[in-house]
């Protein structure tokens, strides 16, 4: 199975907003697609975190390069900063392993100055 972890901060008020409205309906369009065997989402340490796992990193690639999750990553170097990490795995991580994982291994994305 592939597991992909977020750790998402928005950068300000207005990008709090525009982060949510994208945020909550790529969390359901995850929750439901093809392949998803489990989504999960939790504020830690100032992130809001995900933990997902997926059939295979194949379907996970298809979730997200469709809907709300391509545009909200479209728009995340404008409104956000956060990391990233995926790995194939037997099991999914508790929030502390994923917590970690990120910290230790994940891509750092930086968000741009709005325009």
């Amino acid at each position: 199975m592939y597991i992909s972890l977020t750790g998402l901060k928005p950068k300000g008020f207005l990008s709090f907003i525009r982060f949510w409205t994208l945020a909550i309906p790529s969390f359901s369009q995850a929750k439901s697609a093809k392949g998803n065997l489990s989504a999960e989402v939790k504020n830690m340490h100032g992130f809001q975190c995900t933990v997902t796992a997926w059939e295979n990193r194949e379907v996970m690639l298809d979730f997200m390069r469709s809907g709300v999750h391509l545009q909200a990553m479209k728009a995340f170097p404008k409104i956000a900063t956060g990391r990233t990490y995926g790995y194939e795995a037997d099991k999914i991580p508790s929030w502390e392993e994923a917590y970690l994982l990120l910290m230790e291994k994940g891509k750092d994305y930086l968000a741009k100055p709005s325009a």
